[in-house]
């Protein structure tokens, strides 16, 4: 793994407000699935607060990385247990596990723009929001 993708996951796992400011760029702008355009470090602090809302002791663990030239590609595997509102669906007490995959473009270290793609449909079937295929 890079120096960059820890502290990354350091972050995503703390919402550390100083590692949001020291890797994302203010100009930084995150495309979420379901949701408009965000910007900032402002931003994906409130995305990961949208998922410690659902799930507090959500946790990210990353399992590839791979990178070339300004971009770099995440894929984690994300835990967590089902004790607030989520979408509109309540607490459930029912664990997640799911994989994520985000792709950064970075400039100077820096995360200048995000796609990120949670597996939402796994996520909403194991908390029960929608039966299994």
């Amino acid at each position: 793994m890079t120096v960059w993708s820890d502290r990354f996951v350091q972050f995503i796992n703390t919402a550390d407000e100083s590692l949001a400011k020291e890797l994302i760029d203010q100009e930084a702008v995150f495309h979420v699935p379901g949701r408009p355009s965000q910007h900032g470090p402002n931003a994906y602090l409130e995305i990961i607060k949208m998922m410690r809302d659902g799930f507090p002791d959500i946790q990210w663990k990353l399992e590839d990385v791979i990178t070339e030239v300004d971009r770099v590609a995440l894929r984690f595997t994300m835990r967590g247990t089902h004790k607030g509102n989520f979408f509109g669906v309540p607490p459930t007490g029912k664990s997640i596990n799911v994989q994520s995959m985000a792709f950064y473009r970075l400039s100077n270290n820096r995360i200048v723009e995000e796609y990120g793609q949670p597996d939402m449909l796994g996520i909403l079937q194991q908390i029960g929001a929608i039966p299994m295929a």
